[in-house]
């Protein structure tokens, strides 16, 4: 039976230009080939990248020095938190996530950071990256979801959610280190869940907005009790599914 959720999406999706589907389901197509042939070994997009390491350690990154592309400075790295007693983590059958942004040298002249609370100007440009989106992986290599956080979790620049929206244009990984099918599934999951993520994004700055309203006296980007600014599970057959039904 149809959740009124999928129904949602479903005219959402009927609702985007032609272009952009067709670049969805592309992207689709991608990231199913790309788990079709690491498959093959019997590996997924998480062991692929753990075969780079002889220690995997709780929140270091994977690689260690992160996968970034001189080109494009679209970056990514893996890792994964530790398990604790909050029922939030017990019941998340979440086992890491990736973490993707685009540094300051491959975005657009206009896209300028947002001079909130404690933002440091005086940073190397390079170093003025964006959080793009998290993405949460399962013990089985799979995607179960996506997420958007506050600036302190990684230490980023905060730009508004309308540029950051744009840069998902821009974010893509063409090179073949650590793993091509890795760079170009990370690349595709972007393009794939463009709709989710833009959603995401303009929740990400709801959420701030409200945090400064209730705690007028704290840092909101530096608040250790906001760190998830919003969240959606995501299903990459039905999403393929949805695309294939709005063409």
């Amino acid at each position: 039976m149809q959740t009124m959720a999928s129904q949602k999406k479903k005219t959402e999706f009927s609702d985007l230009p032609h272009e952009r589907l067709e670049s969805m389901r592309e992207a689709g197509d991608m990231i199913l080939e790309c788990q079709r042939v690491l498959g093959n070994t019997n590996q997924n997009i998480v062991s692929e990248l753990l075969r780079f390491t002889d220690e995997f350690l709780e929140w270091n990154h994977l690689p260690e020095k992160d996968v970034h592309d001189t080109h494009s400075h679209a970056q990514y790295y893996f890792h994964a938190h530790p398990k604790t007693d909050d029922p939030e983590y017990i019941h998340n059958p979440e086992h890491g996530h990736f973490h993707t942004f685009l540094r300051a040298k491959g975005m657009k002249d206009d896209m300028a950071p947002l001079p909130v609370q404690d933002m440091d100007p005086k940073q190397s440009i390079n170093d003025m990256l964006s959080h793009i989106v998290g993405i949460g992986m399962d013990e089985y290599g799979r995607p179960i979801n996506l997420f958007t956080t506050n600036r302190w979790v990684t230490g980023e620049t905060w730009y508004k959610a309308e540029d950051v929206i744009r840069m998902l244009d821009l974010f893509e990984i063409d090179h073949a280190w650590p793993s091509w099918p890795v760079n170009l599934w990370v690349s595709s999951m972007i393009r794939l869940f463009r709709p989710q993520i833009e959603t995401l994004l303009f929740e990400r700055d709801k959420t701030a907005e409200n945090w400064i309203k209730k705690h007028p006296d704290q840092n909101a980007y530096e608040d250790r009790d906001l760190e998830v600014m919003s969240f959606c599970p995501i299903d990459i057959e039905q999403q393929i599914q949805l695309i294939e039904e709005a063409l």
